[in-house]
């Protein structure tokens, strides 16, 4: 039975002498307009067989053509199965096409499973642009980032519930979303999606694969955990993203451009502390604050203030969010009433993305210099749309893969991105955020004609909320006679924080960093360069009693 399936599914692959890129027989509906150069057939039945997806038998509906569908299914968010199908065909009067039911259609859903379409992403998916392509480069390394999102929404069924859980105001189950975007093309190089139960950080740690030492990976607070830090610097690439208000680092190096040196857990890292003052086009001023912290140690290669304007690249991101949830999807709800149907369609929805992407990059690379931010990636996706309906074989059609999409593209590039801003606009009711505070903005999109970036001095003690200004503890002032006796055991010996830590064995890295400074500071011990220290001669009376003379 397989056998014959194969057979016949070679056999049907014959391109028909009426159309350029269809099949023939019932393989017919299995395109995607011009976007059929980007997905070939070869590349869908790889991926068919691959994920054991390929029908036993030949079927009216052949697995090939059910990838397709689902890819059609996202790009026509608004139609029916029924409608769908009827514009996968509209431009195929030539061939016998099958006119199948709703109910078979869903039937060939579930047949295709969503396996395929994972995989067609992943083979889809990474970065697009070329090392020479505007916007996409800060030096030799790759600007990336992480974001989540986690307003997409699924129907409210009992097993959509049943996975995702419900919102606490009773409204649709939402999907968190999780991708990792090359920031100059908003290319998805990964992603995972799943309950908002898990948390950014968790879904971010299965992102982790594709990082590489070329890489320099930007993300926003909430991603600044001692563990996560560590695994992506295990990774090789570099980081530069923002610390929460309330995270407290030791000073151990002021550098040239105002920034210093610290540690993060086990990581040596480099902070940035500003004041960002924006000037609109008709005077209108506000401020902010940003505390950085970046792997990029080296202040004279990479300077404080361009670490702060390229910070701003990481907005890019949700422009990628933007064009998925509101451009294609057109802020509706997902489909599917149930959790393999829904994985189904992320996969395809996300592979939909990506197909129109690799379309916007290649159209702005075969114009030098053009940055792909000049692309539209509306007039792309009703481009797509369009050349799915119309017959492909019209007088005068340009040839190669997504010829015609990438001239349209060109043809009305957007203006050079100018800076600006905006204010954050609430508009769900019963949305966590929408009681927050004003935060300074205009209440309208304006032209940003100036940046003033005050670079802020690292602070000489930490507040006296912190741990550092309370009462010591037994266990504290334990600590310190340990240290203490330990340095002068041998006092010429210069002594590493990470080697005081391991031999106390009782207190993690960044507290014995955070003490020693500060008991430097207090003259008790001698600081001799960066996180190295040594004895300082001190009153007998500090000493345990087991040392005293």
């Amino acid at each position: 039975m397989a056998e014959y399936a194969s057979s016949a599914l070679s056999r049907a692959v014959e391109t028909d002498s009426s159309s350029r890129s269809t099949a023939g027989r019932l393989f017919a509906p299995g395109h995607l307009g011009e976007l059929t150069g980007l997905v070939p057939f070869e590349l869908v039945d790889a991926v068919l067989e691959e994920t054991r997806g390929v029908q036993r038998r030949l079927r009216a509906l052949p697995s090939r053509v059910g990838v397709y569908f689902l890819l059609a299914m996202c790009l026509f968010p608004e139609a029916g199965y029924l409608l769908v199908w009827q514009k996968l065909t509209a431009s195929l009067t030539a061939l016998p096409v099958v006119t199948p039911t709703a109910k078979a259609l869903r039937d060939l859903r579930r047949r295709v499973g969503g396996a395929p379409m994972q995989r067609l992403f992943e083979v889809l998916s990474g970065p697009l642009a070329q090392p020479t392509t505007p916007g996409v480069r800060f030096g030799a390394y790759r600007i990336v980032s992480f974001d989540g999102c986690s307003s997409l929404k699924a129907p409210g069924t009992i097993r959509n519930r049943a996975w995702l859980g419900s919102p606490g105001h009773g409204g649709y189950p939402l999907l968190e979303l999780m991708t990792l975007v090359e920031t100059g093309t908003r290319a998805l190089i990964g992603a995972v999606f799943g309950p908002t139960s898990e948390g950014e950080t968790g879904y971010a740690r299965r992102l982790l694969y594709p990082l590489t030492p070329d890489m320099l990976v930007l993300w926003d607070k909430g991603f600044d955990s001692n563990a996560f830090l560590a695994q992506v610097s295990a990774t090789g690439a570099q980081v530069l993203g923002r610390l929460r208000s309330n995270r407290r680092t030791p000073v151990l190096a002021t550098l040239t451009d105002g920034s210093y040196l610290s540690m993060i857990g086990s990581l040596r890292i480099r902070i940035i502390e500003a004041r960002v003052t924006v000037i609109c086009v008709d005077g209108t001023t506000f401020t902010g604050t940003y505390r950085l912290a970046t792997t990029l140690t080296d202040a004279r290669r990479h300077p404080a203030a361009a670490l702060i304007r390229l910070y701003h690249q990481r907005r890019e991101h949700e422009s990628a969010y933007y064009a998925l949830r509101h451009t294609i999807m057109q802020g509706r709800i997902l489909r599917s009433g149930d959790p393999a149907g829904l994985e189904q369609e992320m996969w395809s929805v996300l592979t939909l993305y990506q197909l129109l992407r690799t379309v916007m990059v290649d159209a702005a690379e075969s114009r030098p210099g053009t940055d792909p931010d000049r692309c539209s990636f509306s007039l792309a996706l009703h481009a797509a749309r369009d050349l799915v309906i119309q017959p492909r074989d019209a007088p005068g059609t340009i040839t190669g893969l997504v010829a015609t999409i990438g001239h349209r593209i060109l043809a009305a590039l957007l203006p050079s991105r100018r800076p600006r801003v905006s204010t954050r606009k609430v508009k769900s009711p019963i949305s966590r955020y929408n009681e927050r505070l004003d935060d300074g903005r205009p209440d309208r999109s304006r032209i940003i004609t100036d940046l003033d970036i005050t670079l802020l001095p690292p602070p000489p003690t930490l507040p006296a909320t912190s741990r550092d200004e309370r009462p010591m503890t037994a266990a504290d002032r334990r600590r310190q006679h340990q240290v203490l006796a330990l340095l002068h055991q041998n006092p010429h010996r210069p002594w590493k924080a990470r080697d005081i830590a391991h031999h106390l064995g009782d207190v993690t890295l960044n507290t014995m960093y955070r003490q020693l400074s500060r008991w430097a500071a207090s003259q008790l011990i001698r600081e001799i360069r960066p996180g190295v220290y040594t004895a300082e001669p001190i009153s007998a009376a500090l000493l345990p009693s087991a040392q005293r003379p």
